[in-house]
């Protein structure tokens, strides 16, 4: 018997990526999703260029273990990379602030005052481009997840974007792989130059995670706003071994 699922992750979560109208399955089938209030629905309606700029990057950009399998702290190689394919379609890293100013009025409708603006300081988004904001959280504090969220909420309450995304990865998922093409490359080695340890620490539960997407996801940490995750898996490989 199947367990009953909360209202509130009903009201949640979405899968319009499912729809090859909406995402082709190029792309669908290298990556995994999840999403909140119909997020890629939303953004191929109202933002169509920034969704097809989304839609070729996921269906072209693979993961090359000459890359991915290096050290790199938070930012890394393949985060950079990503970036950059979407920095050649015009996004920008770009701080969104908010200042806020409330306006007085009579009861006919004469303005009266105003009050002081509130300003509320942002962050640093990794990538934002018309209504769209796009993090890559590939090696971060898990705690940046938190930021993100909240951060999207608050600016689609205030009518400034129209969903956010996050590219992320499957940590569990890659850490299979890693093993594998670590283990493979070794073998090539003279037995007294192998290594068994990852180059990479995929073991850790603290950094930025599909998983640790999901769980705030799950608290509703967005709110309303529409959210697509999206992380890196084995399909994300681009097939070539570590060498």
């Amino acid at each position: 018997m199947e367990a009953a699922r909360s209202p509130s992750w009903e009201m949640f979560e979405t899968h319009t990526y499912d729809d090859p109208a909406v995402l082709p399955e190029v792309a669908r089938n290298h990556w995994v999703f999840m999403e909140t209030n119909s997020a890629s629905a939303v953004m191929k309606a109202v933002c169509p260029g920034e969704w097809k700029d989304i839609v070729e990057v996921l269906s072209t950009y693979r993961l090359d273990p000459q890359y991915w399998l290096r050290p790199g702290g938070n930012r890394g190689d393949i985060a950079e990379q990503i970036d950059a394919e979407f920095a050649r379609r015009g996004w920008s890293e770009t701080r969104l602030d908010l200042s806020t100013t409330g306006l007085l009025f009579s009861r006919d409708g004469a303005k009266v005052g105003e009050l002081p603006p509130v300003y509320q300081e942002g962050y640093l988004v990794d990538n934002f481009k018309n209504r769209i904001v796009l993090d890559v959280e590939w090696n971060a504090k898990d705690g940046n997840l938190d930021r993100d969220l909240a951060s999207y909420r608050s600016w689609f309450e205030a009518g400034v974007i129209s969903a956010g995304v996050i590219i992320t990865k499957d940590r569990l998922s890659l850490l299979r792989l890693a093993r594998r093409l670590w283990g493979e490359y070794q073998m090539t080695l003279a037995e007294e130059d192998r290594v068994t340890k990852l180059p990479i620490d995929l073991t850790t539960s603290t950094v930025t995670a599909f998983d640790k997407a999901q769980m705030r996801v799950r608290r509703g940490v967005m709110g309303s706003c529409p959210v697509l995750i999206v992380a890196a898996t084995e399909a994300t490989w681009n097939g070539n071994p570590y060498a």
